[in-house]
């Protein structure tokens, strides 16, 4: 499995944070933006629906004054009364009529025709200042559909109609009918006003529409009374138009989207209370939200422009975090093939910093510490006689002491687990192993070997499994079996946390499984007093153990060359062996027992603390 960096996993959770920020705040405004604007959008469009609906019913409704005016003259009354073979009475009333629509009609530019019809089949109209007789025949039957579509009483009709064929589809025609000179009734006559729809369409030229934008009439059985468009049409689809005249028809006044000649479009309709007609405004739903679009656009543009610039800040971010742990590490690596580096200290007040002062502080103390060491062999051999050999391994013990406990490699891969768990996550394991770290650290600088409690050497390995149980990624207690009256008896300083780290490297060679325990307890037994530790984990073999039993026969601390080529093994077992003789005489120490494939015993041999410390040397 390849081991993923410190800096690429910087990298990617930025990465993920910049993207779900932009993302989200993208998506957001978008969203947001695109409702606005589509409530903006269909709130115009009914404002300007309605602006056009009101000035089109005061279109009408003066020619509706012009049309009830008419009908009230009184020659047009006495006109639709005349027998049908009065020739003078048609030619005197019909003169007149003429002279009243010369004077009325002057002010109505947008007037196609007014005529008047009566029930005798006789009609005058006016068209361009002329007066013309219509054929009888087309006359009769258009008097009687006009009387048939007008109400009584007056009532102004408005009408998908023209009197002559060539004018159907661009003029609209209102009809009012006629009550007779004699007040008899309604049913005689009729007087119709044909109105330019091209006239009408002009109150929509203020209008703005867009590119694609259309307008059109339908009444209320769907029937088409005018069409406006800004764009080219498409040929009719009647089908199509009255699937959405009827759709129009059943919406009401509310807002229609619709595939329309094959496109998306917004319907905008409002029905005229005086008319009774549906004015139907139209745009594409692709044009009104065009700015949508580029917002759209824009915000993807900003996102990824954002997004690489934050990536590349993300990028150096990791690198000046990662560079100088790098240096830290390698720096690490040399010092525990014996090469003491120095690192020079940036001008950094952060926690790197602080980790780089402290790693230069633990070397030159082992530096010195080596000096120290060098100085006592030279001063041995001046003066052999004087000075034993137990004065010198003490001092050895002490050194060797430091370099074990301050392991540079169990350093390194703990500064390196901190440090991930510092950048990458906010989490309470952070300040749990740096306590716990600080704790070890403070304990193992005091290279003197007095007795120290049982007690103080277990909350010295309590804060070993801390760090290790974040480094295995998994938790495993260890079972402390030790007497509470037993807790203040005195022990050399750093002798238990080796055997425990001792356990944890060779005897789960295959991981730690749920079985696997390690278990600690103390006795007193004639006078002396006796720690064991136990695991049920690989155990050793009897040529193996063989080989320890001799080792601790020795009686001598493990010379520097044994550790090459080893990690841990009986190194640590050897000095802690030979440090407990130092300190309680070479009477006492360490024993072990194994059995290959299931358990292990080590037992550290001490007297009871009330006997006199054991000081002398064989």
């Amino acid at each position: 499995m390849k081991r993923k960096t410190l800096s690429g996993q910087i990298y990617l959770y930025f990465m993920i944070v910049i993207i779900l920020s932009l993302a989200s705040v993208g998506t957001f405004s978008y969203i947001q933006s695109s409702q606005a604007l589509d409530e903006q959008v269909t709130q115009y469009m009914e404002q300007m629906i309605d602006s056009a609906t009101y000035q089109t019913d005061i279109y009408l409704q003066t020619y509706e004054l012009f049309s009830k005016s008419f009908a009230s003259n009184p020659d047009v009354r006495k006109f639709i009364e005349i027998a049908r073979d009065d020739a003078y009475k048609y030619y005197e009333y019909s003169t007149s009529i003429k002279k009243f629509a010369q004077e009325s009609v002057a002010p109505y530019k947008q007037l196609h025709m007014v005529y008047v019809v009566g029930r005798h089949g006789r009609a005058v109209i006016y068209e361009n200042q002329n007066v013309i007789n219509f054929d009888p025949v087309l006359a009769e039957k258009n008097f009687d559909k006009l009387m048939a579509s007008t109400p009584d009483g007056g009532q102004i009709s408005l009408l998908n109609m023209s009197m002559r064929e060539e004018d159907r589809g661009t003029v609209v025609t209102m009809a009012i009918k006629v009550f007779g000179s004699s007040y008899g009734d309604y049913n005689n006559g009729i007087v119709a006003t044909e109105i330019k729809l091209a006239e009408l369409a002009k109150i929509w030229d203020r209008v703005s529409l867009g590119k694609s934008g259309s307008y059109f009439i339908i009444d209320d059985d769907g029937n088409y009374i005018y069409r406006l468009s800004v764009s080219e049409q498409k040929p009719d689809q009647p089908q199509e138009d009255a699937e959405l005249a009827s759709l129009l028809l059943s919406s009401g006044n509310n807002t229609l989207i619709h595939k329309y000649n094959g496109e998306e479009r917004m319907f905008v309709s409002r029905k005229s209370s005086y008319s009774n007609w549906n004015l139907v405004a139209s745009m594409p739903v692709e044009e009104l939200r065009r700015p949508v679009s580029t917002i759209r656009t824009t915000t993807i543009i900003i996102g990824l422009v954002t997004l690489a610039a934050a990536l590349l800040l993300a990028s150096r971010f990791g690198r000046s975090i990662v560079a100088p742990i790098r240096e830290l590490k390698e720096s690490m690596r040399e010092t525990e093939k014996g090469n003491w580096q120095h690192i020079d200290e940036i001008s950094r007040t952060d926690e790197i910093g602080g980790l780089i002062h402290s790693y230069n502080l633990m070397v030159t103390r082992l530096s010195e510490m080596i000096g120290r060491v060098y100085e006592a062999e030279l001063l041995q051999q001046k003066n052999a006689l004087e000075l034993g050999r137990s004065e010198l391994e003490r001092q050895q013990a002490e050194f060797q002491s430091l370099q074990l406990q301050i392991n540079p490699h169990f350093l390194y891969n703990t500064l390196e687990t901190i440090n991930c768990y510092a950048i990458v996550q906010d989490s309470n394991e952070i300040t749990e192993m740096v306590e716990a770290m600080a704790f070890m650290l403070r304990y193992s600088v005091q290279t003197n070997l007095e007795e120290i409690t049982v007690a103080n050497e277990l909350n010295h390995v309590r804060n070993y499994m801390i760090i290790l149980q974040h480094r295995i990624g998994r938790e495993f207690e260890i079972d402390v079996a030790v007497p509470p009256g037993l807790l203040l008896e005195k022990m050399v300083r750093l002798t238990l946390q080796p055997l425990i780290e001792n356990i944890f490297q060779h005897a789960f060679p295959d991981g730690l499984e749920a079985h696997h325990f390690i278990r600690i307890d103390a006795s007193k037994q004639r006078g002396l007093f006796l720690v064991t530790v136990e695991d049920n984990g690989a155990g050793i073999s009897p040529e193996r153990l063989e080989e320890l039993r001799s080792k601790l026969e020795q009686n001598r601390l493990a010379a520097p060359e044994d550790r090459e080529g080893r990690r841990g093994g009986g190194i640590g077992l050897m000095n802690v062996h030979r440090r407990i003789q130092m300190v309680f005489g070479e009477a006492y120490g360490l024993s072990i027992d194994s059995e290959m494939g299931k358990w292990t015993k080590i037992t550290m041999t001490m007297p009871e603390t009330d006997r006199p410390k054991m000081g002398t040397k064989k």
